[in-house]
């Protein structure tokens, strides 16, 4: 596996994240495309004549040399798409970076992701929560990521520093840069317990279209995005968006009537892009996560509650031993009832507390 081919074709003109992508999927590696003719590069699909007649190959792995020596110089990570550290969750999103430099001590691929995001004019409510979620987080050995800007971004990570939960900074330039340059602290400090990620090589600087590209690596690395404090314009509400778009669980806390700073976390809640979030427990409930402090005993005996109907046990007991939770489809073939039947029947359970509704319409064992 030749990471000087790696680096190099993120540097072909023309050839985005997508179409790179299905050139490895037809010729199998990096390498393989470089090393490829023009006729077998015509034959692959959104490839084209036209754009192989442009194809320079000279200029990329020139670039790439220069690059891999500030990559040795300053202990980078590469992480191509096929590595195994490369964020799982970053590569089911179609559009991920082909490619990402990281450094620090960091698990991109933990068993809990959040992203934390927020306006850049954070007020004492923000950054007050924003303790107050990150001392929680704690508590369930999750990786919190950012942007490293001002306002929430830097405050969740300085946080997350103070209680020793792991957080990682994705940039919108090279790793040979930081901006804003008074997060600097901050961030030499994250390299020992996270990191900093960027698809971005070495002489990119912070240009203004960098920030939303970079934002979709924030939402896509996550399980789920949290919005502490936003306006109805800037970057925390475009993750937020492309959270959804991704089908990724999207969390805001509301704000007061009024409050300028607020009125994007109340919006995304009033339109249904967000969940209204008032506490770690709200989140962790949502996402079916425990605590890590919660000790489990020996083998419970299963005992099921008493007064409950037939479709009711019926339920209970296929949850109670399924070793996942199901989906609404999967338990009404299994029951054989109708639907409408099944959907009032889990309501019941709910509400007197036997089970509990997850992310994707499933339901497990409360």
């Amino acid at each position: 596996m030749s990471l000087l081919h790696q680096v190099a074709l993120t540097f072909l003109k023309d050839i985005g994240h997508v179409k790179a992508k299905t050139l490895i999927a037809h010729l199998g590696s990096a390498e393989a495309i470089f090393k490829a003719s023009p006729t077998q590069l015509i034959k692959i699909p959104r490839i084209g004549q036209g754009l192989v007649g442009k194809l320079d190959f000279a200029e990329p792995l020139r670039r790439a040399e220069k690059e891999l020596k500030f990559i040795d110089d300053n202990s980078i990570d590469v992480l191509f798409y096929t590595d195994a550290r490369y964020p799982k969750r970053l590569k089911n999103c179609g559009d991920a970076p082909v490619l990402l430099y990281a450094k620090g001590d960091y698990n991109l691929n933990p068993l809990r992701v959040v992203s934390i995001v927020g306006t850049r004019n954070a007020t004492d409510y923000g950054r007050q929560l924003c303790r107050q979620l990150v001392e929680e987080l704690a508590e369930y050995n999750v990786l919190a990521i950012s942007g490293l800007a001002h306002g929430i971004d830097v405050a969740a990570h300085k946080e997350c520093l103070k209680s020793n939960v792991q957080t990682v900074g994705v940039l919108a330039h090279g790793l040979d840069r930081l901006y804003p340059s008074q997060n600097r602290s901050t961030a030499d400090k994250m390299l020992v317990n996270g990191g900093l990620l960027t698809e971005y090589p070495s002489g990119t600087n912070a240009d203004r279209q960098n920030f939303p590209e970079r934002n979709r690596i924030v939402a896509g690395a996550a399980d789920a995005t949290i919005v502490i404090e936003a306006g109805l314009k800037g970057g925390a509400l475009i993750t937020a968006e492309i959270a959804n778009s991704y089908n990724r669980d999207v969390f805001a806390f509301p704000g007061r009537l009024g409050d300028e700073y607020s009125e994007g976390c109340n919006f995304l809640i009033r339109n249904n892009k967000a969940a209204l979030l008032t506490c770690m427990a709200d989140l962790a409930y949502s996402m079916g996560w425990e605590k890590n402090t919660e000790i489990k005993g020996g083998p419970e005996q299963l005992i099921l509650p008493i007064d409950l109907s037939a479709d009711e046990r019926a339920v209970y007991e296929l949850l109670q031993f399924s070793k996942s939770p199901l989906g609404v489809d999967e338990l009404a073939i299994k029951i054989n009832i109708p639907m409408s039947q099944l959907a009032m029947t889990l309501l019941d359970l709910e509400l007197q507390g036997f089970i509990r509704s997850l992310p994707g319409k499933t339901y497990a064992i409360s």
